[in-house]
């Protein structure tokens, strides 16, 4: 969305403008109404009425003050449609609530705008830079960490380090100073994807569903000095002297220096090379950017974020703040600094993060080390650009958070019966709605998260910046119904509930808490993990409730078409008394539902008692109690056609709320750039894989342009979104044996072609050898009346090249070509990998072979039999 400057206009119009803000078939405002009318052309030494309405929300929050202690119905602050720009967060506290059973209502119109940005003008060409334009940053902001050209998010300057580097305890020893002689070292910041190792790229997080990021402190000659504490927090754990590669924390390595490099560097000037990237000069109070084609910058609307909030909502237990909507507003252009600070951002899971001096040593490992703060696992939360702490019946409705820098929403401990519904969240640097927390698990009376509804949302296009976010993150918390939202085009997992199981690594119990009774139900999830690895449509760990009756319950959700390694439903560490039940799920890598844990609550060595009962799947895992794990009367899918269509039209928004999926709120431009580009050579050619955007920017991706170059020359090919969607590669025809290349990949939607990833590493074009894959192991069948599901695990060795697929031969004389990205992900911690048969015949005998598939040729099959009921 362009943000323009208001014009001025008369009082005459001012009137018109504001009484349009009157919902349909009401009357204008007597005079002494209650009400406030907000107008970009408005005045505030005016009274609010509708005829005298005022020009900022500031002074509108005075009026409402005045106003709401003596409430005789709801007060509405009419929000006219227009720009409104923030010097400050909007701060709310209980005066700011509604009483006597009423609410305030704070209500816009189409165009209605809450922004933290500010214009960047008087672009000029850089001298001796082709391409390249310049500008003084606005007045007051002294860092951001993003930038909007036309409502599209441009890229923070980003490449591979020029150097090769040596961890060391402080930070890096390079290879050459080139890094020393950049315009500004210790604006850097170095980054470190998650993710699964695949085709000659390796996983560098703190996990594969992590992506942490460290500044630079300095760089002199060859020495690099990470910024502390965030190099601490990322490379150092306290270690359990009795269990061997235990850390205390017990999530992730823990450990950014054991074999692991930066991904790439980002926020450099001397990266600045491709169009649409850009980067702020701090020192010299600069902006550049390079334009896109198409962009003029004379008139466009370019906006820099520079608050860290834009609605600050600061209840306590003791004073809640209460009774108050937020309807048909957007809420834009807000940043978040503290990942450019010493803190850095490293991370431990769903944005949640470790900080302080000495964090690593001490921030939430409680009962488990000397000193260890309390409770067990309180890392640090992402804050919210929005945010209310102990809100009760807090509403947003038919709003928008876009364009935003940290999480979008956080409905923070103590959050009750408040509600989000019909609301679009995308192109958000983290989280997206944030849920309660982490710090208090056995909290009572206001301290409680309870009765939050999240219902008919659109969440899409994000994280953008921290990609181990979640569109929708839960912490502890108490019959809140996650319900009707359609999720998709995601970096990590969809739907994060619970907290606090990683005791279970260390053979001990969750940690106890006050959750019970959630619901997620009913949601459309799908082109998730598109990142990330380890994760789910919906991922559920920790104690879910005090009984199965009370656990947590997902039901009635279709969830499809996962890209990264995980499964459908994640029943993760410690997760206890959780249903699942009456769900569509399918094209996942691994599984559909579920790791099974022992429940260490006792010594019986049972497994977390768990419910998986009337699914629609591939997995085809017969009924059976698996020592606490009920598995009865679900349905082997033989494809995603024969889901019933009860569930299927029943699932993501409601027939009533659909028009918020046509809210248009992205920019019309190139896709984002795809990530983590893999390459393995044979003769002539480059096989390639790569991790596909996440932002398409307001067109659906077509297809996807590689080019390989040598240094030199370079071959340009193209595969279709569909066609890639289906193999999870492709193949660059045309290379010269003997010479070396990298890979760069763009997407490509109606609007054109986006920025190029970073390149892939090097690679020598050649015959690679004739050594074929191993056989596949641990095959199975799992058959039902007409289909069959076929599981088995990754051949130990590849032989001379990777796996790009499995041939599956039937005894009825088909063969079945199995490609897809599981195929690549699965192979190097050899997951399982499923697929459905179907089109067979009732009480017949079958035999399955299955072989895998490389570069080099078909490897040999392992055989499986199976009877069909």
């Amino acid at each position: 969305m362009k943000l323009r400057p208001a014009r001025s206009l008369g009082l005459a119009a001012a009137v018109v403008a504001a009484t349009a803000l009157l919902p349909a078939g009401a009357a204008a405002a007597s005079p002494g109404s209650q009400d406030v009318y907000v107008s970009p052309w408005g005045n505030d030494s005016g009274s609010g009425a509708v005829w005298s309405p005022v020009r900022t929300l500031p002074r509108a929050q005075q009026l409402v003050r005045q106003r709401a202690a003596h409430l005789n119905s709801d007060l509405t602050v009419h929000v006219a449609s227009g720009t409104y720009r923030l010097d400050k967060p909007l701060e709310l506290d209980a005066a700011d609530s509604g009483t006597n059973g009423h609410r305030v209502v704070w209500q816009g119109s189409p165009g209605t705008v809450v922004s933290g940005g500010k214009q960047v003008t008087g672009w000029r060409p850089v001298t001796g830079r082709p391409g390249l334009y310049s500008a003084p940053a606005p007045a007051g902001v002294d860092n951001t960490r993003q930038l909007y050209v036309d409502g599209v998010r441009a890229q923070r300057t980003s490449g591979r380090l020029p150097v090769n580097v040596q961890a060391t305890a402080t930070g890096y020893t390079a290879s050459a100073d080139t890094m020393a002689h950049w315009r500004n070292p210790s604006d850097l910041e170095l980054v470190y994807t998650g993710g699964e190792a695949l085709w000659n790229v390796e996983r560098n997080g703190l996990g594969q569903w992590t992506e942490p990021r460290c500044p630079v402190a300095s760089a002199q000659g060859t020495t690099i000095t990470m910024a502390q504490p965030c190099w601490d927090n990322s490379t150092r754990r306290v270690m359990f002297a009795d269990i061997p590669g235990r850390s205390v924390n017990m999530v992730g390595p823990g450990d950014l220096t054991n074999g692991r490099q930066p991904s790439y560097v980002e926020n450099a000037f001397e990266l600045l090379d491709t169009p649409g990237e850009w980067y702020l000069d701090r020192s010299a109070h600069t902006v550049y950017y390079l334009p896109r084609k198409g962009e003029n910058l004379h008139w466009a609307d370019v906006e820099m974020p520079a608050l860290e909030k834009l609605v600050d909502g600061r209840g306590t237990a003791e004073a809640p703040i209460h009774d108050i909507s937020f309807r048909g507003i957007q809420f834009s252009y807000a940043t978040w600094l503290e990942p450019s600070s010493p803190e850095g951002f490293s991370e431990i899971q769903a944005g949640y993060r470790i900080t302080g001096d000495r964090g690593w040593a001490t921030q939430g490992l409680c009962q488990f080390t000397p000193g260890g703060t309390c409770p067990y696992a309180d890392w640090t939360k992402e804050p919210g650009n929005v945010s209310m702490s102990h809100g009760q019946r807090i509403e947003f409705q038919d709003t928008v958070f876009a364009h935003l820098g940290a999480a979008g929403l956080d409905l923070g401990e103590g959050a009750q019966d408040s509600s989000v519904s019909d609301s679009v969240f995308t192109d958000i640097s983290g989280n997206g709605v944030e849920i309660g927390g982490v710090s208090k698990p056995t909290a009572s009376g206001a301290d409680v998260t309870a009765r939050v509804k999240v219902t008919d949302n659109h969440l899409y296009g994000m994280p953008r910046e921290f990609t181990g976010g979640v569109p929708i993150v839960n912490g502890y918390s108490q019959d809140n119904v996650v319900s009707h939202n359609q999720i998709d085009h995601v970096a990590y997992s969809g739907i994060s509930m619970g907290w606090g199981g990683w005791p279970d690594k260390i053979k001990q119990a969750a940690t106890p808490n006050v959750s019970r009774n959630n619901v997620v139900s009913d949601n459309l999830i799908h082109d998730y993990m598109l990142s990330l690895d380890d994760g789910g449509g919906v991922y559920t760990q920790g104690i879910t409730g005090p009984s199965q009756a009370e656990g947590e319950k997902v039901t009635g959700n279709v969830i499809y078409d996962q890209w990264g390694l995980g499964k459908s439903v994640y029943t993760d560490n410690g997760c206890t008394y959780e249903t699942v039940s009456g769900n569509v799920l399918y094209h996942a890598a691994y599984a559909n539902v579920a790791s099974t844990h022992v429940d260490y609550r006792d010594s019986l060595g049972n497994n977390d008692p768990t419910v998986i009962s009337d699914n629609y799947w591939e997995q085809g895992d017969p009924d059976g109690n698996k020592r606490g794990v009920l598995t009865s009367g679900n349905h082997l899918l033989n494809n995603p056609a024969a889901a019933p269509k009860s569930i299927v039209d029943n699932a993501g928004i409601e027939p009533g709320h659909r028009s918020v999926l046509n809210r248009r709120v992205d920019g019309d431009s190139a896709p984002q750039a795809p990530t983590r580009i893999g390459t393995f050579p044979v003769s002539g050619q480059l096989y390639a894989t790569w991790n596909p955007t996440v932002a398409e920017n307001g067109a659906p991706v077509q297809d996807y342009v590689l080019t390989a170059s040598d240094g030199k020359n370079s071959v340009t090919s193209s595969v279709s979104a569909n066609d890639f969607a289906r193999t999870g590669y492709a193949v660059i025809p045309k290379l010269t044996d003997g010479q070396t290349y990298t890979v760069t990949v763009a997407a490509r939607n109606r609007f054109g072609t986006g920025l190029p990833s970073l390149p892939s590493a090097p690679v020598t074009v050649g015959q690679p050898g004739t050594q074929l894959a191993a056989a596949p192991t641990g095959a199975k069948a799992l058959p039902s009346a007409d289909a069959a599901s076929i599981h088995w695990t990754p051949p130990k060795e590849t032989g001379s090249t990777p796996v790009i697929g499995y041939r599956i031969t039937v005894s009825d004389g088909r063969t079945i070509e199995v490609t897809g990205r599981d195929t690549i992900v699965s192979q190097p911690t050899q997951k399982g990998m499923t697929r459905v048969v179907d089109g067979l015949k009732s009480g017949t005998a079958y035999t399955f072979t299955i072989a895998a598939v490389t570069g080099t040729g078909v490897g040999p099959a392992v055989t499986v039999q199976a009877t069909t009921a």
